[in-house]
């Protein structure tokens, strides 16, 4: 039991070398050690290497069970949550999806009905064990009107427990409208958001991309793409997005998501755009659970033939940070998910091979996304740093990796949280007319 004030430690605990930098100790095969933590006033007091129960009366003997920082989830939509019910993918297709979701933004998404969904997706999300969420919002007109007041009321009302950051979102073809572009990105700049567009093969990609990173310069923002999430090998904007970048002389932190179609390209066009892109210190956040259901459908009777993921690892051997994250959740582009960044890294253990050796892969979930969030205070165990942190039940990555962990302890502050999951019956009165 972690106790509801005061100071505790707790022993034996096991935690991985690549969340817990301070911490001097022999690490074993799996990158983890035993260590006692020090919690006292809601922060990490003391980490030092510990190999036998306290005998102390305020010592929790955790007998090897793994702690990990709560998590940080990158790439998300909440703003789509939770909508299948009412609008599913007709075919489990990415043009499905998009042209679903389009639909049903146009005709329900009032700030009440997103309001309303976004909560229901942060309240999953905390009782995971996340401590901060990056979502992109629609953000073509006139929804931009409605979704960022909404996300500017709910970033208030659940701040202290999810940092919440939000990115617009719109087809680079978007941009052409120079006018109402700029009057976006003053609008995303009075948020404290991020500057974001889906990008695509069109004719003037490099024109439209110089005019993203212009708007970004002159509000100081940071910029988060969507990119080449298809399985067409012609399709090379990650690579543009990184030539951009250094032809206009971009300093600020630029993450891009999916570029599945990398996976499918020549050696010789991989090899050139991974050099690129860690020239311009770009960051890649793959989405492996939607891109596994998005990619290579074919209702034709047939199987898919390829997993939809990107290169993580030869772009984190090039020095490229890396990450994976949730993406949609029961909406059109993803029929399943709960926002639980354990299952997503479980995932994409199996999908993207996470595992022998494990490395320091961990940090794709956490300190990873945190640096690219620019966040001082998540994805580590550190000490002088929030007592977040969550408390599983497995003792190594098999066990951690084999079960839900649905009765993990979810610390914040130096708490355990009530972690109590939202009913989808809330949803209910959404979901009809």
């Amino acid at each position: 039991m972690i106790p509801a004030s005061g100071s505790y430690r707790l022993a034996n605990a096991h935690v991985h070398r690549s969340l817990t930098p301070e911490l001097a100790a022999s690490f074993d095969a799996e990158g983890f050690a035993l260590a006692e933590l020090t919690v006292a006033g809601g922060k990490i007091v003391s980490i030092v290497a510990h190999a036998k129960p306290n005998a102390e009366a305020n010592a929790i003997d955790l007998a090897g069970r793994i702690v990990l920082p709560c998590f940080v989830d990158c790439h998300t939509h909440i703003d789509k949550g939770h909508i299948w019910p009412r609008k599913p993918n007709p075919d489990g297709t990415f043009m499905g999806a998009l042209n679903a979701t389009g639909a049903d933004r146009a005709a329900r998404w009032s700030a009440e009905d997103v309001a309303r969904r976004m909560d229901f997706s942060l309240r999953s999300a905390y009782a995971h064990g996340t401590k901060a969420v990056r979502t992109h919002l629609d953000s073509v007109p006139p929804q931009e009107e409605i979704s960022w007041p909404v996300f500017e009321a709910m970033r208030k009302k659940w701040r202290g427990r999810i940092d919440l950051q939000a990115a617009c979102l719109l087809g680079i073809e978007g941009v052409r409208d120079k006018t109402w572009f700029e009057r976006l990105a003053k609008r995303v700049a009075a948020a404290k958001g991020v500057l974001g567009v889906v990008t695509y093969m069109v004719p003037d990609l490099e024109e439209l991309l110089d005019k993203v990173f212009a708007e970004a310069i002159k509000h100081g923002l940071d910029l988060d793409f969507h990119a080449d999430e298809t399985d067409d090998v012609a399709a090379i904007s990650l690579k543009k997005i990184a030539e951009a970048s250094l032809w206009n002389g971009f300093e600020g932190n630029i993450l891009v998501g999916h570029c599945c179609s990398l996976a499918r390209q020549p050696d010789l066009e991989v090899l050139d755009t991974l050099d690129k892109v860690a020239k311009a210190r770009l960051a890649v956040v793959s989405l492996p659970m939607c891109n596994l259901y998005l990619q290579d459908r074919r209702n034709n009777g047939t199987t898919p033939r390829w997993r939809g993921v990107t290169l993580l690892h030869e772009m984190k051997a090039r020095g490229i940070k890396v990450a994976v994250a949730s993406d949609n959740t029961r909406d059109p582009f993803y029929a399943y998910g709960d926002l639980d960044m354990l299952e997503v890294y479980r995932m994409a253990t199996r999908i993207l091979h996470f595992d022998h050796p494990v490395g320091d892969w961990p940090r794709a979930v956490a300190a990873t996304p945190a640096e690219v969030m620019r966040l001082e205070d998540a994805g580590m165990l550190a000490v002088g740093g929030s007592a977040d942190f969550i408390v599983f039940k497995g003792r190594s990555w098999t066990e951690l990796l084999s079960r839900p962990e649905s009765d993990r302890i979810v610390v914040r502050e130096g708490r355990a949280i009530e972690r109590q999951l939202p009913d989808y019956s809330e949803l209910d009165e959404l979901m009809v007319g």
